[in-house]
């Protein structure tokens, strides 16, 4: 059996590749970041084609430099920053408008809307989720609603909607396939999560013809194969295009949280908490929301959410925008340089908070500065916040839990900060279990494609790949964590519904 997988991480800022063995070791990796649109404060977009070829580009990259033969490749397999919304013409394959992100909060007055009639229940009770414009659904209805001709060209059934996985599988396999997984299906908010299907009910609510719906799929099963002529691929046509989970969920298999409550965060472009609850859907009452994680081999398993839209975007704003740091490894150096944060909290609420306040109209804001405030107080202060937002996501899904979590697992960008790992360890009051291989999202992805061809027989076979490379116990004093979290709260209470409706 050929054992190498080829994982498609399209996320927020970059698209990439990365070729995995059966041993789950990385043979090699390809990357090409892309540029961010804001049209207007709080609107975020990407242009569709750019991250298409960017992932291409890394696909055909990552293959070359890993010195393989097409025939040693098993399948493909795709995880994706989810909610992001594309659009497109079925014929042409052009989008009829760039793809509104899923940062993006332009629909804040639909989600309003929505609210007031009263959906909310039904929403939470068919979907699991809250009404926010974190979600796909209402994006879709603004560009129907927004696009000269796109409603009219929607209704005569020559327009799809996808997420990005939906829009990957179908490019890769020439059009063939408009499917999308099931973990993907369940971010949209037009998807009951418990029947696997669209709700039409929701469909009809925000005008959207379910034509345009791809159809949902199992998360490993084989969707189709490259096609020919796609421009670096030429080698890889007809390799299976067999595995697809929403980053969050792939990370969460990665992680090997096989078991019902187990948990990972993810330290992106947010942050992500997620808790396996098993074959059950459990519905939150501490704000958070219910997904779909994986569906193989006809048992679907459900976790409990938590998101904080803006974690590792923080440290890219003190970057680009603020310029007080030129790489973001230079924040946790700075951020050491100083003995505490000097009374400085930071709520990155720059395009509203997440779970589990959920609060649209939420900006970001600095408290406790004084003349003596540096820039490294600042950088500690950024780093902190995201501890304390992924805090307070874990006492919420305890608490709907009903018990607590032993360890915590981690992985993304940020997590490699060990000032960062120590500071979250110190605030949950809980070991936080960091792995040796960390692009858990991309092997979740491969691991799925390898479920769907044989490369590992079962769910279980992630436990024994996944070790450990570093545990990080509580060290600061129970009562001082006590403190800054209070202080923390008091930020966050500035920070909240700053926008005027």
């Amino acid at each position: 059996m050929n054992g190498y997988l080829i994982a498609l991480d399209q996320g927020t800022t970059s698209s990439r590749s990365i070729i995995f063995n059966r041993s789950g070791e990385i043979v090699s990796l390809a990357q090409y970041p892309f540029a961010q649109i804001y049209p207007q404060p709080g609107w975020v977009e990407h242009d569709p084609m750019v991250i298409l070829e960017s992932q291409l580009h890394a696909m055909g990259e990552a293959f070359e430099k890993s010195g393989l033969s097409p025939t040693d490749i098993a399948g493909v397999g795709i995880t994706n920053q989810r909610e992001t919304t594309i659009v497109w013409d079925k014929t042409t394959g052009k989008p009829v408008y760039n793809a509104i992100v899923w940062q993006c909060r332009r629909t804040a007055s639909i989600c309003d809307a929505l609210e007031e009639e009263g959906a909310a229940a039904y929403v939470r009770d068919k979907t699991g989720l809250l009404i926010d414009a974190y979600f796909s659904g209402t994006k879709i209805k603004w560009i129907l609603d927004n696009v000269p001709g796109a409603r009219e060209r929607a209704e005569r059934g020559e327009l799809l909607f996808g997420t990005v996985d939906s829009w990957l599988i179908w490019n890769l396999t020439g059009g063939k396939a408009h499917v999308s997984d099931y973990s993907n299906c369940s971010r949209t908010m037009l998807f009951d999560i418990d029947a696997l299907r669209w709700d039409e009910e929701l469909c009809r609510v925000l005008g959207i013809p379910m034509s345009m719906l791809p159809e949902p799929v199992p998360s490993a099963r084989i969707y189709g194969h490259i096609a020919p002529g796609l421009p670096g691929l030429e080698m890889l046509e007809g390799v299976p295009v067999c595995g697809s989970a929403g980053d969050q969920a792939a990370a969460l298999l990665g992680q090997a949280c096989v078991e019902p409550g187990q948990a990972k965060n993810t330290y992106g472009t947010g942050c992500f908490t997620l808790m396996n609850t098993g074959a059950h859907s459990v519905r939150s009452v501490s704000g958070l929301v219910t997904s779909v994680a994986w569906s193989v081999n006809g048992q679907t398993t459900y976790a409990l959410e938590g998101s904080v839209f803006n974690a590792g975007s923080s440290v890219q704003w003190l970057r680009d925008e603020l310029g007080l740091i030129s790489t973001s490894h230079e924040c946790d150096l700075l951020a050491e340089t100083v003995p505490d944060n000097g009374g400085v909290y930071l709520v990155s609420a720059f395009t509203g908070l997440g779970a589990p306040r959920w609060d649209m109209y939420a900006r970001g804001t600095i408290v406790g500065l004084t003349r003596g405030t540096t820039k490294a107080h600042i950088a500690r202060a950024t780093l902190e916040g995201i501890a304390y937002q992924v805090q307070d996501l874990l006492d919420a899904m305890e608490l709907d839990a009903g018990h607590g979590i032993s360890i915590l697992r981690v992985d993304g960008g940020a997590s490699v900060s060990n000032f960062l790992m120590q500071f979250q360890a110190d605030m949950i009051r809980k070991p936080i279990d960091r792995p040796k291989m960390v692009e858990t999202t991309a092997f979740g992805a491969a691991f799925l494609a390898g479920l769907a061809t044989g490369v590992w027989s079962e769910i279980g076979d992630a436990a024994q790949i996944r070790q450990s490379d570093r545990i990080f116990a509580p060290q600061m004093d129970a009562e001082q964590a006590g403190r800054q979290h209070a202080q923390w709260l008091r930020a966050v209470e500035r920070a909240e519904k700053w926008i005027e409706k």
